[in-house]
């Protein structure tokens, strides 16, 4: 099997999955919200509203900013997408719903994925526990990433 039949095979896992969820959280599946999702799935940049807006106009000209902007906020809620929370005031959304973190660059805003597997099996110290019920422990690592800094170090040898 190629990586592109694999690709789209977890796609269309990914949107069967998401379409039972939707039907399991009395959500109406409409075009809009299906190519919205699709669009986000296919994603691995952790596109902003803004961006999949972009993406979409080609092939869905009437939608509009504002119908991107609350049908994210309406799979959030649900629990169908996640907001990776940033320190930019430009939200960014991920379909990937599997435990993992992030690596932010400072410079380009460039977001990845990465897999800790030991920081995910370590307890939560006792007085966080007494504080109330953890639903989720995530870390976001900022820093510039290596594309970044081979740019300042050219720059500078210039």
């Amino acid at each position: 099997m190629t990586d592109a039949t694999k690709s789209t095979h977890v796609l269309q896992h990914q949107m069967e999955s998401f379409e039972e969820s939707c039907r399991a959280a009395d959500l109406k599946l409409t075009h809009q919200r299906l190519e919205i999702y699709r669009e986000l799935a296919k994603a691995t940049d952790h596109p902003s509203a803004e961006t999949l807006h972009k993406r979409l106009h080609q092939s869905m000209p009437t939608l509009s900013l504002d119908t991107v902007y609350r049908t994210l906020t309406t799979f959030e809620q649900h629990h169908l997408i996640k907001k990776v929370e940033t320190v930019d005031s430009q939200a960014h959304y991920e379909a990937q719903m599997q435990q993992h973190h992030h690596l932010i660059c400072d410079t380009c805003k460039e977001i990845m994925d990465f897999q800790w597997s030991s920081f995910d099996a370590v307890s939560v110290p006792e007085d966080i526990l007494q504080w109330g019920a953890i639903k989720n422990k995530s870390i976001t690592i900022y820093g510039t990433c290596r594309k970044c800094q081979a740019l300042k170090e050219k720059k500078k040898l210039e």
